[in-house]
């Protein structure tokens, strides 16, 4: 595993980050062993949200009964719009995030602190200074967005500079060889991925803001379990959130050309995807969820990897011939 500093996280945390968004934690099920495995491996950041159902509960008791909360980093999410499509980027819905999912982890402290979703109506400024009280209370280390655009970003921290606070220093969106196509869950979801995020992958690589970047293999398209031969059978593979959001030809197209690689290289189509993600200029953190041990090696494994400037090209359909 390779580990690195966020500012205002006190660990140093994984590349890999463990994702909860998936069973058995979103039933609030007993996902010890799993989360026991991946520790093992090295994996020592976990990445959960207040709407991803019991996630926070069911890790809150790994954490509690194994004693492993100054061992680990903690991701977590605030401010999701509700069932009902009410905004909630106000320090009331802030606040009371916070308290849920510190209740559930048994916590009264998170280590990363990010806001779901963005609400461009609300003044950047003012999420800035709700986020900087909740720092200096000491309830949570690094904070910033998820499916927020670097230019909102960029406009906070401009607020934080000239005020004298702690700017966003973490950012989480959709990142990935597969591009997402449309917005999987509707509400303002981001991706830097695809000829679209050419900007926003320049603003990153410039600034080297670290990016934890979701749906890290297309929620599966890239896993593995799907192959470029399967357009006709694929909504018997993924489901209808991955299926709207990347499947595409273009994609599929990547795919092959990662089966291509893969069985050049001797590795998986999975770990290629991996590959491509660590070999780009960006301070990249990748959110991977998994039902096995030995699949979170093989993602592992893939930090090492080497691809040339020319197979990054090819497998992202820049280039037709390596």
């Amino acid at each position: 595993m390779k580990y690195t500093e966020i500012p205002y996280v006190d660990k140093k945390v994984s590349r890999i980050i463990f994702g909860t968004a998936m069973a058995p934690f979103i039933m609030g099920g007993d996902g010890n062993d799993l989360l026991d495995a991946v520790y093992a491996l090295g994996v020592n950041t976990f990445d959960m949200a207040r709407n991803y159902m019991a996630a926070e509960l069911s890790v809150g008791r790994w954490l509690e009964e194994k004693g492993m909360r100054d061992k680990v980093v903690l991701l977590s999410k605030c401010g999701h719009p509700s069932i009902f499509g009410r905004k909630r980027i106000n320090e009331q819905d802030i606040r009371k995030d916070f308290r849920k999912t510190s209740g559930y982890l048994k916590t009264d402290y998170i280590d990363i602190y990010l806001l779901h979703r963005d609400d461009p109506e609300t003044k950047a400024g003012d999420i800035v200074e709700i986020f900087n009280a909740l720092h200096a209370e000491r309830k949570i280390g690094a904070f910033g967005g998820s499916n927020w655009t670097f230019e909102r970003i960029a406009e906070a921290n401009e607020y934080a500079y000239k005020h004298n606070l702690i700017p966003f220093t973490v950012s989480s969106p959709n990142f990935g060889l597969a591009e997402q196509v449309a917005d999987p869950w509707g509400g303002g979801c981001v991706s830097i991925s695809g000829s679209a995020g050419e900007k926003a992958r320049e603003w990153y690589q410039e600034n080297q803001m670290p990016v934890i970047a979701y749906s890290s293999l297309g929620r599966g398209m890239f896993s593995g379990k799907v192959k470029s031969t399967d357009k006709d059978k694929v909504a018997q593979i993924l489901d209808d959130v991955a299926i709207k959001g990347y499947v595409s030809d273009n994609n599929f197209e990547r795919l092959r050309r990662c089966e291509e690689l893969a069985m050049e290289k001797g590795c998986a189509v999975s770990q290629i995807a991996m590959a491509w993600i660590y070999n780009q200029k960006l301070n990249t953190f990748a959110v991977v969820s998994t039902s096995k041990g030995e699949r979170m090696r093989e993602n592992i494994d893939a930090l090492d990897m080497k691809l040339t400037e020319e197979e990054m090209m090819y497998l992202d359909l820049k280039k037709e011939v390596r």
